[in-house]
């Protein structure tokens, strides 16, 4: 067993703990398991059509001592196809030659010539790819990316009402509160998840070139395209019909290009936190045997949010190249797209290495409400905006360059609006209700807008 500290890749390595939960699915072992998997469903399926006799009928037992092959999976199990593979050098026929083993061990050796009939190695790798990215998919990286949903919901309804200037072109600008900002990005992150978890994923099961040839050949009688199509929905996958010999990863590429808009989205996220944590808007909680800085002993660095920022270029720079590389293929085939489809695991595993850090990153901060109220007091100027707007609706003459004769490039202080609201010509009634107006209360509908659901 590799230790974590020669490993190649940090996957492996310094980040093996949080990328743990998707070795169940991207790992060599997990492409086996699959492997295993497709070719005793479709034995399994074989074995139960009227309209192919020389497949003998399986009884529920043998059915059930067939399914455990991959239910049961072991190390040894993946050990021993991985001792075929090198034997044969071809890792789909290393599977079935184990399969026969496994099959004579089960007194079933009268079914060891129907195991991967008139099937091309493509059959059963994009069965098998889709089955592990759809299963990584739904319990690992969506459910992830609901935990960060969830927590920045639940920062926006506690945050609601805490008001914070905001800043438009990194300039002071109409004041927001907290709670809005975050839910801003927990409604973008829900909506992109949920794309991410609604794409179905397709499959192919029609032979070398895409044509069905071996199983016409063998067997001209049978409906194969309707055949192929009832096992790929028994494996709720979306059928593919046409092909050439390989699946064209079309709705793959889409999943790719779905997960870095999420990343895209978490981007944005860690680098605003990074830049509220710099200006002092949070602050975060200390952790007792953490180290800052090796020289500065006040540091508390905002690791989390970096670590998670590095992870999810990584991770968008390979799903850019699956989406861009897998659905291109020379002709009827070519290998390019095998060793691509191999960094899956690596694409993934950045990804969830970066949400964990996110997550972890959001966990420790705490709004500095003095400094979010020190920051407001300084910059009244933003009710600029909010006094030619009265104003207009007054009818005055030519607000906005009033205001911009007062305000622009220049920091009045409150007292110097107050004043000057106090020279206009409008009704008392008007000139209380500017004089009312201050950078804190100057929120409009942002804390409705921090509660709103998706």
């Amino acid at each position: 067993m590799l230790a974590p500290l020669d490993a190649l890749s940090p996957l492996d390595g310094r980040y093996a703990a949080d990328t743990a939960p998707l070795r169940g699915y991207l790992t060599e072992a997990a492409l086996y398991r699959a492997r295993v998997q497709v070719e005793v469903e479709y034995l399994i399926f074989l074995a139960r059509s009227p309209r192919i006799p020389f497949v003998a009928a399986l009884d529920a037992a043998q059915q059930g001592a067939l399914r455990a092959l991959y239910r049961q999976w072991t190390p040894e199990d993946a050990a021993a196809i991985a001792a075929w593979d090198r034997r044969v050098n071809h890792d789909v026929k290393a599977v079935e030659y184990w399969l026969r083993e496994r099959l004579t061990a089960l007194e079933l050796g009268a079914w060891n010539e129907m195991l991967h009939w008139a099937l091309t190695s493509e059959d059963v790798n994009n069965l098998a790819y889709a089955l592990l990215v759809r299963g990584a998919r739904d319990n690992v990286l969506v459910p992830a990316v609901r935990d960060i949903y969830t927590l920045l919901r639940e920062l926006a309804v506690e945050y609601a009402e805490l008001p914070m200037l905001a800043r438009t072109h990194g300039q002071p600008a109409t004041p927001t509160t907290v709670g809005k900002e975050l839910n801003v990005f927990a409604h973008r992150l829900g909506k992109a998840n949920d794309a991410v978890n609604q794409i179905v994923l397709s499959g192919k099961l029609n032979g070398a070139t895409g044509t069905y040839a071996a199983h016409v050949a063998a067997l001209p009688t049978v409906d194969w395209p309707r055949f192929s199509q009832a096992f790929l929905k028994f494996l709720e996958l979306e059928p593919t019909m046409l092909t050439t010999q390989i699946e064209p990863h079309d709705t793959l590429a889409e999943l790719c290009d779905a997960l870095r808009r999420v990343n895209v989205i978490l981007l944005d996220l860690d680098m605003d936190m990074w830049r509220y944590i710099s200006d002092g808007y949070f602050g975060q909680r200390m952790a007792a045997n953490e180290v800052g800085s090796s020289t500065m002993p006040h540091k508390i660095n905002p690791i989390d949010f970096e670590n998670s920022e590095g992870n999810l270029h990584v991770a968008n720079a390979l799903l850019e190249l699956l989406s861009r590389k897998l659905p291109v293929s020379r002709l009827q085939r070519d290998l390019s797209d095998s060793t691509v489809l191999r960094t899956l695991g690596s694409a993934f595993g950045h990804s969830l290495v970066a949400y964990r850090r996110t997550l972890r990153g959001l966990g420790k901060i705490e709004p500095n409400v003095e400094r979010l109220q020190a920051d407001l007091q300084a910059h009244p100027e933003v009710l600029a905006e909010a006094i030619q707007t009265i104003l207009r609706r007054e009818g005055y003459p030519e607000p906005y360059e009033v205001l911009k004769q007062l305000t622009r490039g220049r920091t009045p202080s409150l007292g110097d609006i107050r004043q000057f609201v106090q020279t206009l010509d409008v009704a008392p009634a008007v000139k209380a209700e500017l004089a009312a107006l201050t950078p804190e209360n100057y929120t409009g509908l942002a804390a409705t807008l921090a509660r709103l659901q998706p």
